[in-house]
């Protein structure tokens, strides 16, 4: 029973250093970061997970997925894969998608690929659709150098250039 030699019984057994119920594989943040009501923040929120939001951020958001609820204020940009909003934001949202409940109260630009609003939501601003809303795409295309550049071609002159050794006014000459 208490022998140190006999390892058929422990075989399945967690290791002494994990807690109890917890798996090696288990997801980094994977429950929401959870503000509660009473909690007001100034400065931005940055995550690689998800946060439920009920008190107030005067500030950007930048997470995987956000949730406003109903009694939540946001002063700030809010940046996320997806963001579900109950409560009021005045800023701009982007993500790809986008659900306005029926007591959201939104006012701001949003840009989406996919925006639902249910009866009662409330926003004032400009709604523009894009297939890239976080502008992953873009900042791949950024980083890369131009293409004439890639070749070694020539580099490309400003239309309202004026060369050295022609006349600053052309109908004075």
């Amino acid at each position: 029973m208490f022998n140190k030699g006999n390892d058929s019984n422990r075989k399945g057994a967690a290791p002494a250093s994990n807690p109890i119920g917890a798996s090696k594989h288990m997801t980094r943040n994977s429950t929401p970061s959870i503000l509660s009501a009473d909690l007001a923040i100034t400065g931005s929120l940055k995550t690689q997970g998800e946060i439920q939001l009920d008190g107030s951020v005067e500030g950007d958001i930048r997470a995987k997925a956000v949730t406003i609820g109903e009694k939540a204020v946001v002063k700030g940009e809010i940046h996320a894969e997806q963001i579900t909003v109950r409560g009021k934001v005045t800023g701009k949202l982007r993500a790809r998608q986008i659900q306005l409940a029926a007591t959201a109260h939104v006012e701001g630009d949003i840009v989406h690929s996919t925006l639902s609003m249910e009866n009662g939501a409330y926003f004032e601003g400009q709604c523009h659709h894009d297939n890239d809303p976080l502008g992953a795409r873009k900042a791949q295309a950024q980083s890369a150098p131009p293409p004439a550049a890639q070749q070694g071609g020539a580099k490309p002159v400003a239309a309202n250039t004026v060369r050295p050794d022609a006349p600053a006014d052309p109908k004075k000459s």
